[in-house]
């Protein structure tokens, strides 16, 4: 059951295991939550910084438990052991990968603990079981340290999406939604701890049940949520998708102004992104201010720092106001990556209508300091390119039931095996192929020993 809220402008709670139904195809327009009914913020919590917008109450951090710090990392090794592994050095050898510590500034700002914040409401549909890899292992020195995975720091958008229990139809059509978590910067943070390896989201949620959920949702897949923050000025962002019957999706987005919009540079965890060996991030962050600013920033600071720079646009034109903006936006930030994921489609966009199939076509996209290209083809694999060689993987065979975080997951395969030995891009394969065989982003995202046994069934 949906229960209605005792505070006006405040989203509906929702009880386990529900739907949401449709009773409109239209937005409904909420009045602000009145200054009364909003969650006390404890009088130490940083504030945001002033703009020309209403006055906004402080933002608040999650507690820095040390059961969240992010590991200690060791140096990058890549290992060319044939055509495929080459893309690891493509990736690794242009760039040096930093190798300090991890761990979270001493000291600092206190946050609200887990008893002074409200409580978030239960996930409709719950995660499933997975094993996650998180013994410590020895470092050389013989320290204890994290595994040979990389150390991701994901920036961008943390929402819930709303997926019709049926596909095919239209949003007005649909009888039911569920919510899922969601966010491209997010799913590839937890694809990557669900795949042993270490990562941490920065981003801005709203101070709502949501964003509550949201981030509980993020440190219960073992993801640092140090640079996360909640903002009581506006809600978190909710997109509604409709499924259409081969499992391709269309969005409607619910976020004017929603809270990771009002992200600001000031408030960047610029330590946690400088102490990364790889910083991911997209292009929804560089729509509208202050988000674009501090977007910029933090992948300034990744560079500086001489951090691999991952790169997935992930275009979403609702988005943006018109289709030049969002050609100029994507491509504003283009030469700063070292690492670029795009889909055919996004091909045919930034190429103005070009065939996303002709390598002519797709080697404009190719930059100077770009160590590596990925388009990738839905069911038929993926193509990689660099500015010396160039080649295909073929894709898996499954039942697609909801293409939502497949592009997302293949990232997190990408990330998580640069400093590995296995096969880059049969791995992100089978990433990308297994998340579509379920509803959602983030309840679909596979574990590391789901991707193995799905590999070995292959071979077998």
């Amino acid at each position: 059951m949906i229960q209605a809220s005792s505070h006006p402008g405040e989203l509906p709670r929702a009880t386990p295991k529900e739907v949401w139904p449709l009773t409109s195809g239209h937005a409904t327009h909420r009045q602000p939550t009145s200054q009364a009914a909003q969650p006390k913020i404890h009088p130490e919590a940083r504030p945001l910084a002033s703009s020309a917008r209403p006055p906004r109450r402080p933002a608040i951090r999650l507690p820095r438990s040390p059961d969240h710090r992010l590991g200690r990392r060791r140096p990058c090794a890549v290992r060319l052991i044939d055509t495929r592994m080459a893309l690891h050095a493509a990736c690794a050898a242009g760039r040096g990968l930093p190798s300090s510590s991890s761990s979270p500034r001493a000291g600092g700002r206190r946050s609200l603990s887990a008893a002074e914040r409200p409580r978030s409401v239960a996930f409709a549909a719950p995660l499933r079981t997975r094993a996650v890899q998180t013994k410590a292992v020895l470092s050389s020195d013989g320290a204890p340290g994290m595994s040979d995975s990389p150390h991701v720091v994901c920036f961008g958008e943390l929402l819930i999406d709303f997926v019709p229990t049926v596909n095919g139809v239209s949003l007005a059509e649909a009888p039911a939604f569920k919510k899922a978590p969601g966010g491209a910067p997010a799913n590839v943070a937890v694809g990557i701890a669900r795949l042993g390896g270490s990562s941490a989201f920065i981003g801005k949620v709203g101070d709502d049940e949501f964003g509550y959920m949201l981030a509980d949702i993020l440190k219960q897949n073992n993801v640092n949520t140090q640079g996360l923050l909640f903002d009581a000025h506006a809600r978190t962002a909710l997109a509604f998708v409709t499924l259409r019957s081969h499992g391709e999706r269309e969005f409607m987005f619910y976020r004017n102004p929603s809270a990771d919009m009002l992200l600001e540079e000031k408030e960047l965890e610029l330590d946690l992104i400088r102490k990364a060996k790889i910083f991911h991030h997209g292009s929804i962050s560089l729509i509208t201010e202050p988000c674009k600013t501090a977007h910029i920033a933090a992948a300034k600071a990744a560079r500086d720092a001489g951090v691999l720079v991952s790169y997935d646009p992930n275009l979403r034109l609702p988005l943006w106001s018109s289709v030049e903006d969002a050609r100029d936006g994507i491509l504003s930030i283009w030469e700063t990556a070292d690492v670029i994921k795009i889909s055919e489609e996004e091909v045919s966009f930034l190429t103005n209508g070009e065939d996303p199939y002709d390598d002519a076509v797709v080697k404009k996209l190719i930059h100077p300091n770009l160590k590596l290209l990925l388009v990738t083809e839905g069911p038929d694999g993926c193509r990689y390119y660099s500015k010396d060689f160039s080649g295909r993987v073929g894709g898996l065979k499954v039942t697609a039931v909801d293409t939502t975080g497949a592009g997302d997951a293949f990232v997190a395969g990408i990330l998580s095996q640069l400093a590995t030995d296995f096969s880059l891009l049969q791995f992100a394969n089978v990433c990308g192929a297994l998340t579509v065989t379920e509803r959602g982003a983030i309840p679909a995202l596979p574990a590391r020993q789901q991707v193995l046994d799905f590999l070995a069934s292959v071979v077998a």
